[in-house]
């Protein structure tokens, strides 16, 4: 990447700086909210996963054909749900990369697929766990399991694809690619259930019919959906930081932001 390129990249992130929420194209602008986005992420998430999990582990009652093993579900459905979400997150945000030539989406298609998949392979785990009481083993080759693997592979595709090329904005091209066209694999796994004659149970939640579960047991999960849902926020927004300054180490605003941490720090520490 030579110097030319990254000035035009920078006249172009400037040139949409201000122009409504493009102006968060700017690497610097997309730096300062995540800082401010952060603390709130982080009372959401642990006011959110304390209520849940309390809910979940000592107020839903006991499932009548499960029993205690049920209760994996408060960890387990959420984990799930996120690894599409953020994979289907990853893939726009790759997109938006990849048409409009912004930096900062680009970066935060990056950011996000470590933690996508780290929630599949938490959903994954968890299932194997709650499989192996009801179903009396860890694993089959169940259409929904199978496609969750596929997506802990796409998943590490992207990450390794990136990783493998020298150069950043080549790398992320070419993870936005694969992520693009793995997004077609988040459907598959969601309507798995009803294309397929799954072992897999269908879903307790529908938008076209009431809850199958507890008010109770309900209110835990969505609690729990809602906690990892805003601590996901928080790692990735700290991981956009991060790769910002890598990015943009030798722009003034860098070493501006840099120098004030250090100096607070140092005050502190005196």
């Amino acid at each position: 990447m030579n110097a030319t390129t990254w000035s035009l990249d920078g006249q172009r992130d400037a040139a949409t700086a201000g122009r409504g929420i493009w102006r968060f194209a700017s690497p610097q602008a997309a730096f300062q909210l995540a800082g401010r986005l952060q603390p709130l992420a982080v009372a959401v998430a642990v006011a959110a996963l304390l209520a849940g999990l309390y809910i979940g582990f000592f107020i839903s009652p006991t499932d009548h054909q499960q029993g205690e093993a049920y209760r994996i579900i408060f960890v387990h459905v959420p984990a799930a749900w996120l690894s599409m979400l953020l994979y289907v997150a990853m893939a726009f945000w790759s997109a938006v990369g990849w048409v409009f030539n912004t930096r900062v989406s680009s970066l935060l298609a990056r950011a996000i697929a470590p933690t996508g998949a780290l929630f599949t392979f938490l959903a994954l785990w968890t299932g194997a766990l709650w499989g192996q009481p009801t179903w009396g083993t860890w694993w089959v080759w169940d259409a929904r399991l199978t496609s969750e693997l596929l997506l802990l592979f796409l998943y590490l595709g992207v990450i390794g694809l990136q990783s493998a090329i020298d150069d950043p904005r080549r790398g992320d091209r070419a993870g936005a690619l694969l992520a693009i066209v793995g997004v077609v694999n988040v459907p598959v796994i969601y309507f798995s259930v009803q294309w397929w004659n799954t072992l897999h149970q269908g879903a307790s939640i529908s938008f076209k019919a009431a809850p199958t579960m507890a008010a109770s047991m309900l209110a835990g999960m969505l609690l729990c959906m809602l906690g990892l849902w805003a601590w996901s926020a928080v790692v990735v927004l700290r991981r956009l930081q991060g790769l910002i300054l890598e990015r943009e180490q030798d722009a003034a605003w860098v070493r501006s932001e840099v120098g004030g941490v250090v100096s607070v720090e140092q005050g502190g520490r005196a």
